[in-house]
């Protein structure tokens, strides 16, 4: 395969990887029905997944904070939601993120980092530094997982909280579990 010298790979190989398949068996344990995204690298195998899925519907997004409101609808037409994004959406969400105090729905989001773990894009840096922060002021507990093996009992976790105590559940898929993005020369 060749590859142009200003095209961004992957270090770790996604497509390989179990433990997007084991969230997509998560969410349809919960009985997840929407689940907005912006497409993402980090989620690509999870988005392949929801979008072949009869009883899922996966919902492109043009910015994140449309899949907070989203998840808003989804939950008071009686279906639970989860929202897919990476870390640099999370800065878009900032004002949405309120819906989750005001209307005390159950909230997910998975997302994926950027901005740490061999990090080669500078503009990826200041929001991934922050985005774990930037939840948690505004009422989201956060879960972190960083290696496959963890992935599916932090995410478990996370949907338990969210879907049953109705409590605003982030999961942090690292960058290191997700991979580094580089530039091949």
């Amino acid at each position: 395969m060749h590859v142009r010298a200003d095209a961004p790979t992957d270090t770790a190989s996604t497509t390989t990887a179990a433990w997007p398949d084991e969230i997509f068996a998560i969410l349809q344990s919960f009985d997840v029905r929407q689940v907005p995204y912006v497409p993402d690298a980090g989620h690509s195998r999870l988005i392949e997944r929801v979008l072949a899925c009869s009883t899922m519907r996966g919902i492109p997004l043009t910015t994140e904070e449309e899949g907070v409101a989203l998840m808003v609808g989804a939950w008071a037409g009686g279906q639970r939601g989860a929202l897919l994004m990476q870390s640099s959406g999370v800065g878009n969400c900032i004002n949405m993120l309120s819906l989750t105090q005001i209307f005390r729905f159950p909230f997910l989001t998975l997302v994926t980092m950027r901005g740490e773990w061999g990090e080669f894009n500078p503009w990826q840096v200041p929001m991934g530094a922050s985005t774990q922060s930037v939840l948690e002021l505004s009422g989201i507990r956060v879960l972190r997982a960083s290696h496959a093996q963890e992935v599916r009992e932090v995410v478990e976790a996370a949907a338990g909280q969210a879907y049953n105590a109705l409590t605003p559940t982030a999961v942090l898929l690292s960058q290191r579990l997700i991979g580094a993005k580089v530039f091949v020369k």
